[in-house]
Order: structure tokens, then sequence, then C-alpha cells
């Protein structure tokens, strides 16, 4: 099955590098003063095989220690890693980079074991392909023969499109021009891989707890990985750029989210140099006081959170339901749009995520669109308002629905009245009782998320009326919550009727990193959030219009050279996503108040790829006094201009990489 990055509900808010908060600054530490960065994680890495792994936990530590052909600069731009530099042909079939000599693997002691070299990035593809990487779906219909030889009509990786044609020389051959190939190269799946290493180590390469089982060729080595302990990360004194890691030693430690007040009582006794600073938490008050001119607040990120519904649950063991009848009236009803689109305008959506966050935090979160407004510009427009306009032609019901980020245009009580008015009818007559149960699965060990479902039954069933609508929140461990919705393996797995717990980050810097999630035949998100199978024959695929949906991806991703046209497609892909109400956006990542003396501006910057501010410590810098919130506004408005200038110099210099 094909996967993508997942986001369990509190992960991303805890994550270390969201504390960052947007990214150029000059931090001076004493000479020979070794900073370290104290923090926590929430999940541990299901592997260290970097290459098959698509998993925001192994991430965490690999977009760390192993370095790919590119990386994101502060701006966002993609830079040379151990790539010096590329070219693409004319027709835009074949990339052809430069690999920089002296770029050495290392052992975790530090021990040089080899350069890194072309054939290294083959290896690594042919492992990831051998060993059915979940992230094959990056890249297996982009490469030329790389489909075939995942498929089994070929066993001779030669005739897939990527060659070493020298030491230093790595091409790689496409089937069609991607626009956005090279923000692919900083993922996992293209990384390098040593041949005598991977042989030496067999199945034990990127054993989880082992972190000896990987070599390393990125700025941080891992020095100690305990599950639910620690995860330790100390400066490779011998990366080949290590002018650009200015912290020394990276220290995480497990956190279950049960007790926030920690992560700001963390900061404020000097432990961790920034914090978000929660609602719930029992210093919060006293916090936001003694902070009050240091508060700042992230901006909004690519990954998105949202509640989706289940269009074919088979499984029972979490529910209220006590008789058969109950279990059909609901599936008819999630199979009905009127009444999705009923939950959606239903669901008080700023009052539950300001339940987690706050009251000052919760607006700006809100997020309308599953593809942000502004991911692709589309000549003159953002993506979002071109979507706007295909969603109006819809139905009326969007007209006055914004779907701009920290807008809260949905909640419409009005309107979930009459579209549920209009799907009683239906449902009635086809023999559904009334009221319908909608089992909501949360974890019993997060208070926070719990009393945010607990608003969203309160907004849809005062919205509805409880005579006709339900929500049985059904608490369940954590790794019960991971099974059943974001690591589900079959829909015999999501046991639950709608979920409020899963996410999505984008890969790359196209709108089919969000979009073809869904898609029916092999959309990695279809199962987790959708309760479907991808590649079959289910008949509740044609049933909520899956099946157009499909046609309207195909169009789309049919039209590889002209940009503008290819985002107006995707546009209205999104328009009718929005409107089938499958899944109803609620918020995005980032967009935290914070406390933080991590110098504003450094970091990486961009939404995609493993070389993030979601992942990477590589550029952070940690200052000895705390950021004001009048030093981040200030810098702020500087950082817009400079990034706008930057992404435009970017955008022009693109041309000296095409071959003539």
């Amino acid at each position: 099955m094909k996967k993508r990055v997942f986001l369990a509900a509190g992960v991303a808010v805890l994550s270390a590098a969201v504390l960052a908060a947007c990214s150029s600054g000059n931090a001076n530490k004493e000479a020979n003063k070794p900073v370290t960065y104290a923090y926590v994680f929430s999940s541990d890495p299901s592997t260290l095989d970097y290459t098959v792994s698509g998993n925001v936990s192994t991430k965490q530590v690999t977009g760390n220690v192993i370095d790919g052909l590119l990386e994101n600069d502060q701006y966002g731009n993609l830079v040379p890693s151990v790539a010096e530099d590329w070219t693409v042909s004319k027709d835009g079939l074949t990339y052809t980079y430069k690999i920089r000599q002296g770029v050495k693997w290392y052992t975790n002691e530090g021990e040089e074991y080899g350069e890194v070299k072309a054939q290294d990035f083959v290896t690594g593809l042919k492992h990831a392909a051998d060993k059915k990487s979940q992230a094959l779906y990056l890249v297996q219909d982009s490469i030329k023969g790389l489909d075939d030889y995942v498929n089994g009509k070929t066993t001779d990786f030669s005739t897939v499109g990527v060659k070493a044609t020298d030491d230093y020389t790595v091409v790689y051959t496409l089937n069609h021009p991607e626009s956005f190939w090279n923000s692919k190269t900083t993922m996992g799946v293209l990384a390098p891989v040593n041949e005598d290493f991977l042989a030496s180590k067999g199945d034990d390469f990127g054993k989880p707890t082992d972190v000896t089982s990987i070599l390393y060729n990125g700025p941080y080595l891992l020095k100690g990985l305990t599950s639910k302990s620690s995860i330790e990360m100390t400066k490779n004194q011998n990366y080949w750029d290590k002018q650009n890691v200015f912290i020394d030693d990276i220290k995480l430690s497990f956190f279950d989210g049960q007790d926030a007040d920690s992560l700001g009582r963390g900061f404020d006794e000097g432990h961790y140099p920034a914090a978000p600073l929660f609602k719930n938490s029992a210093n919060y008050e006293r916090l936001k006081e003694k902070y009050k001119d240091n508060i700042v607040y992230g901006q909004q990120r690519g990954g998105v959170f949202y509640i989706s519904t289940n269009i074919d649950r088979v499984n029972y063991n979490h529910t209220a339901k006590t008789s058969d009848a109950e279990k059909t009236s609901t599936k008819k009803a999630l199979l009905n749009k009127d009444f999705r689109q009923a939950l959606t305008f239903a669901v008080d959506r700023k009052a539950g995520i300001s339940q987690v966050f706050g009251d000052e935090v919760g607006p700006r979160k809100l997020r309308t669109s599953f593809t942000p407004p502004t991911f692709v510009q589309v000549g003159d427009q953002t993506f979002g308002q071109v979507t706007k306009t295909e969603l109006d032609k819809l139905d009326n019901v969007w007209k006055d629905v914004s779907l701009d980020d920290a807008q809260d245009s949905l909640h419409n009580v009005d309107k979930a009245k009459a579209k549920f008015e209009s799907a009683k009818k239906t449902l009635q007559a086809d023999g559904v009782q009334f009221p319908i149960h909608l089992d909501l699965p949360i974890s019993s060990s997060n208070p926070d998320f719990i009393r945010q479902v607990q608003s969203y039954k309160q907004s849809i069933e005062e919205a509805l009326g409880s005579e006709n609508v339900v929500v049985d929140i059904q608490q369940v461990s954590n790794d019960e919550l991971g099974s059943m919705t974001t690591l589900a393996t079959s829909n015999a797995n999501t046991d639950w009727d709608i979920n409020a717990v899963s996410g999505w980050t984008p890969d790359f810097a196209d709108p089919s990193t969000y979009l073809d999630v869904f898609d029916p035949t092999s959309g990695p998100s279809l199962l987790s959030a959708l309760g479907v199978a991808p590649g079959t024959d289910n008949p509740v695929i044609k049933t909520v219009g899956l099946d157009k949906y499909k046609e309207l991806i195909d169009d789309a991703n049919s039209e590889k050279t002209d940009l503008q046209k290819r985002y107006t497609k995707y546009a209205k892909a999104q328009a009718w996503l929005s409107d089938s109400a499958l899944v109803t956006p609620v918020y995005s990542d980032g967009a935290q108040m914070l406390v933080t003396k991590v110098v504003p501006g450094s970091g990486a910057g961009g939404w995609v790829g493993d070389k993030t501010s979601e992942n990477s410590y590589k550029y952070l810098k940690i200052q000895d006094k705390i950021v004001t919130t009048k030093e981040m506004d200030e810098f702020r408005k500087k950082f817009a201009d400079e990034k706008a200038k930057s992404n435009a110099d970017y955008q022009k210099n693109l041309d000296r990489h095409i071959q003539d």
C-alpha cells in the first residue's frame, strides 16, 4: 500500500522544529561552548531505513543525519547539498546531478567509512524498490522503467532510469516532464545508500533502535535511541558543510501528551530553548503574563488536520450501536452528501481547536481548503482563489464560504439544518432510523483532545438535534487509535464513523501532493481517511462520486507542461473535494503561541521534503535572550520582502540549469 507522511493530532503541535517560528539573524555563541537543543518527541521511529519509511517518526531523525541531492534554504528554495549542481534537458525528461567530491559516509562514532558516490543513489533507489518502500508512490510513475521493476515486469534494475555515469554524476530519466521533480530529491526514497554497508547489514539495515544499522553523511550522528525514552544526536565534526551547523547536541525526551504543562514549564526553568503555551496547562495564565512581551505566533504551514467520514465501515469493536439497524442507518447516512455537508456546517471548528490551543490561537490555525490556498500561484491568482470560483459553480451554499486561511466561514447552523432536512427526507425513504449514531475515537491519555472532540459533539448535536444525530466518543489507547486511523492496514481496522485525529503534510511542490491522496485506485489516505481500500471495485466509490473525482485528478495530472492549466484543473478537483464533504479541513500545523530563543530566520524553510523546519536542525541558531513580540513583528516584515525577492531570483535562475 502506498503511504505518505501521516500526522496524528498533537504530534505536529509538539514538533520541536515548529518552535522555530519563521526563520535570518545572527546568534554569537561563546567560543568553544557547546550548544544543546533539548526538547521532546512524541513517536518512536518505526525504522531508521530512510528509503522505505514515509513516517514523521523516522524523518525526525533521518532528516538530520542523511543528506540527499538538494535541500531547502531559509526561504524554502532548493539549494545544492550532496549534488553541487544540476542540469535539466530541454524536454524536461533528463536530470543530471553533479555529486560534490569529498562528501563522506561515517559510522555513528564518526569513523570514516567511504566517499559518497553517484552509485549510492542508484543503490538507494533499488533498495527502496526491492523493499516496497512506503514512499515509492513519489517516484514510481515518474522514473522511467521503475513501475515495471516494482511490479515484476522486469527483474533487471539497469532498465530503470537512474544511472551513475561516473563516480560523481547521477542521471535520472523521467517518463514525463515534472516541474516539481527537484522538490522530491530531499525525500528519503531518493537518498543514497552505500552498497557494501547495505550488504553487510542485510535485513538489519535501518533496524529502528540500532544506531549502528545505518551510515551517516548528514550534519548529525545518531548517538542513542531508546524506545519511548530518548533520542540523542551530536554534530558530525567532519560534515562537509559543518559551518552551517550551529547546534552541537540534540537531546529529545519522550512525551506522551498527558502533561502539556511540562513544555512551558521546561522553558520557564531553562531546560528548553522554546515552547508552545497551551490553554489548558496549569501555568498558562502565569506564563502568558510573565512573557507577555515575548509571545510570538508561528505562521501557518502546509500540514492540514481534518475530520473525515468512514464510508465503508465493517468492524464494530468500539461502538455505542446496539443493533444492525443502527449500523446500516449510519452507513447510509454517511454515503449521503447532504448529510455529510450538514456535519461540515454543524461542527464548530474554532470552538473545538480552541479547547486545545486557546481562544487566541485557535482562529489563527483554521484551514478550510485541504490544499492550502497559497500553496501555488495560478497566474495572478492564488490556488485558493481559483478553487473558490470553481466551488461556487457547484452549489450556492458555498457562496459566502471563504477558503482563505484563518477564517471561520464554515460553521453555519442554518445551512446545517437545511442540508440535514434534505438528507433526512431521502434517508427516511430508504428506511434509515434516527438518531444516527456516529462513533468518534480519541486517545484516553490526551485530555486536551478529549475536550476537543467533546466540543465537536456538542456543536453537532446542538445544530442538528440529538434526536437526529448523536456523536458517541470512544476513548481508546494511543496504540489502538493509531491502528484504527493513520496506521490502518485494512478497512477491518477503521473501526469508527467520523475521525478527527488524522492529518497530512505535503511531499513535493505540486497540488497533486494533496489531492492525489484520495485517488480511489491508489490514494494513500483513502483507507485511513475514508475507510476504503484503494484499488478495489467497491461500489461505495461510485456512490460518493470518487470515480468522478478520479477523472478530475487524472485530467489535471495529464497536463505536464502548462502549469497554469494544470493548477486550474487541480483547483476543480479541490472544489469537488470540498463540495463532497468527505473530509472537513479544520486546522493547519504552525500558528502556535510560542516563547522562544530560536533566532528568527534561522533554520530551513519551505513546506515540502525531508529538509524543512519540521525535520531539520541544520541552519538553526539559538540566542541567549528570549525573542520579543516587537522583534518578531519587525523581523517578519523584513523577512517577507527578503523571501519574495529570493523566491523571484530563484525562479529566474532556474533557466540556467536547462541544457542547450
